[in-house]
This record gives C-alpha cells, sequence and structure tokens, in this order.
C-alpha cells in the first residue's frame, strides 16, 4: 500500500478582544467577508459603513502580518497574493452591566456587551488538489442523501394507510 502525503492548510490567526460592540453587530460585518481573497476583503471591510469595520481591517491586516512573519520565521512557502479568510468570528465576551435611571425613582438594568473578534487567513490549495478534495467530499454526501430520501418517501407512504385502516376499523365498530 502506498501512503499518500496529505498537506495540511497552515491558518495564520488574529484576534481582538473585548472590543464594545456586541458580536451581532459585528458578524454582520464579519459574514460579508468569509471565504473571500485576502485583498478583495479588505476593500470590502475598507468600504464599508459599519462602525466595527475599522477594527475589523486591524484584525485581517494583523493575521496577514502574522501569515507573513511566521513563512519568514519557519522557512515556509506562504504567498500572500494565495491567502483568504478562512474563518471570520465573532464570540460573545463578558457583559458589562449597568443601571439607567427609571421613572418614579426606579433602577432599570441593562447590559453592554462585549466582543472578541477572531479572523483566521489560509493559502489557498492548488487547483488540481482543491478539485480532487472537494470531489472526495461531495461523493460521500451525495450518497448519504440518496439513501435518506428514500426512506422518507417509503415512510410517507405507509402513514396514510395506517390512517385509513384506522378509520376503517372505527366505522366497523360504530
Amino acid at each position: 500500500m502506498a501512503k499518500t502525503a496529505v498537506e495540511k492548510v497552515r491558518e495564520f490567526r488574529a484576534e481582538a478582544r473585548f472590543q464594545r460592540s456586541s458580536p451581532q453587530k459585528v458578524k454582520l460585518v464579519l459574514d460579508t467577508i468569509k471565504g473571500m481573497r485576502v485583498e478583495q476583503a479588505l476593500n470590502t471591510v475598507h468600504f464599508s459603513t459599519k462602525r466595527m469595520a475599522p477594527v475589523i481591517e486591524k484584525v485581517l491586516r494583523s493575521a496577514i502580518q502574522n501569515a507573513t512573519y511566521v513563512s519568514q520565521e519557519q522557512g515556509l512557502d506562504v504567498d500572500v497574493d494565495n491567502l483568504y479568510v478562512h474563518t471570520a468570528v465573532a464570540n460573545e465576551g463578558p457583559r458589562m452591566k449597568r443601571i439607567r435611571p427609571a421613572p418614579m425613582g426606579r433602577a432599570f438594568r441593562y447590559q453592554r456587551r462585549l466582543a472578541h473578534i477572531i479572523v483566521t487567513v489560509a493559502e489557498k490549495k492548488s487547483g488540481s488538489t482543491a478539485i480532487a478534495a472537494a470531489a472526495a467530499t461531495e461523493a460521500p454526501a451525495a450518497k448519504k442523501k440518496s439513501s435518506t430520501t428514500a426512506t422518507k418517501k417509503t415512510a410517507t407512504k405507509k402513514a396514510p394507510a395506517k390512517k385509513a385502516a384506522k378509520k376503517a376499523a372505527k366505522k366497523a365498530a360504530k
């Protein structure tokens, strides 16, 4: 048996923690850049009107710099033009509890949410290996879909027959 060499795709990440915005608002910007090439993602974030866009741009630039730095330190061959945004996540940080004055001397509590932003960039695989990897992952998924749809169809056909039999039995009993 011949062993195949599995190329591990290197990922480079950067974080910005305790950012003063809710993760939901940050995710609006991050979802636009997921899967994009780095240059296109930088342009998209740069011209975004959202308040957290400059922070996300800074994190993205930091991830790119981490990729160049690590590649120089470890002697890896990483092409910056070939990088893309692999993952872009906004996790929830700690909440700051605050109090707002309310009518008649009362006080309402509210929470200021914080976000931890994590951006990971990776190098795109070469064309032939990417196509082979995609074909390998799609083939088992296609087999699973066909088998599950066949079982669902047979289950739906049996259900009306059982109901009809029960109705007939009830009418006969009356």
